[in-house]
């Protein structure tokens, strides 16, 4: 049988992370000889750490991290993924939407052959804006992971261990572990599963949040901003030629000097500046992520870890 390592990130959920491991404690002994769960606590400002040490202390498999401030989910699930043991992983949200009984579907699709499988939701439980805000988002995901699998993913997912060796230096601003999974592979497959209504608590990521994490990844793992700012340049200079060959033209056959139009040149200078803005603007993001990448921030610290006793006795 399999060993697993389930990583959880927790933001704000002390009333849900007990009955995410109750439900593990029940699923994953029918998995695995082996099994972990790795709770890492997102600095959410709630009782949620307290509820993750009391669950270390009554089950041997559940290892808690807390991190120093709140970094973001992917950056929680970095921390988890370099801290798991055992050679498959399984991630969750702490939300009870992703179904723990589901996880079999998940390895045995991985058992086929694949390095990272998806459990993509048949149905969001989201608001109509929302699932147009995540659609979207995913499209962009598309373009940075170079994969059709990315219209289909989720944050229910399993891989291979193994994976995680193509990013463990990676210690750039932005982290997005599905985009960091490609550096590994391109075995992705995607299988329908219902995620359940959330009950507790509500929603974190908003579609302002959304629309952030699509730039940013956007920015960060991809070039094609600047391509459409070549591609805009190289429009506009060709728009320009014309316009200019056609006031020559009309101007010599009419046989007038005196170029009228004041406006409508005004108009074109500033489509001109603008457009050479908006490029500035594309190549300042990239240069203030070089610039975030040379100070070396680290993309997590951990404040403290249930597990710390095992570490010193071993």
């Amino acid at each position: 049988m399999l060993s697993i390592s389930v990583v959880v990130p927790v933001y704000r959920s002390e009333n849900s992370v007990g009955l995410l491991v109750e439900e593990l404690a029940q699923e994953l002994p029918k998995l695995a000889d082996q099994f972990e769960v790795i709770l890492v606590e997102d600095d959410g400002g709630d009782n949620s750490w307290a509820v993750i040490e009391q669950l270390s202390a009554d089950h041997r498999f559940v290892r808690g991290y807390k991190l120093m401030r709140n970094y973001g989910q992917h950056n929680a699930l970095l921390c988890g993924i370099r801290a798991a043991r055992y050679e498959c992983i399984v991630t969750m949200d702490d939300d009870l939407q992703h179904p723990s009984a589901r996880i079999k579907d998940l390895l045995d699709k991985l058992a086929e052959g694949y390095d990272a499988v998806y459990g993509s939701p048949t149905n969001e439980q989201h608001s109509i804006l929302r699932n147009i805000a995540s659609a979207a988002t995913k499209l962009v995901l598309q373009g940075a992971m170079g994969a059709d699998t990315a219209r289909r993913v989720s944050a229910f997912r399993a891989f291979r261990t193994g994976l995680r060796e193509s990013f463990s230096d990676y210690r750039g601003p932005l982290v997005n572990i599905d985009v960091l999974l490609t550096w590994g592979t391109t075995r992705f497959v995607a299988i329908p599963i219902d995620h359940r209504p959330r009950t507790i608590g509500n929603s974190t990521y908003t579609v302002g949040k959304l629309v952030t994490h699509a730039f940013n990844m956007l920015t960060g793992f991809s070039t094609l901003p600047l391509r459409f700012a070549n591609l805009l340049g190289l429009f506009l200079t060709a728009f320009g030629t014309v316009i200019l060959v056609y006031i020559i033209l009309s101007q010599l056959f009419a046989f007038q000097f005196e170029v009228p139009g004041f406006t409508f040149t005004a108009s074109l200078i500033a489509i001109f500046a603008g457009a050479q803005l908006f490029a500035l603007g594309i190549i300042g993001e990239y240069i203030a992520r070089m610039h975030l990448r040379i100070m070396d921030r680290p993309v997590y610290v951990v404040r403290q870890r249930t597990d710390e006793a095992d570490e010193v006795a071993a």
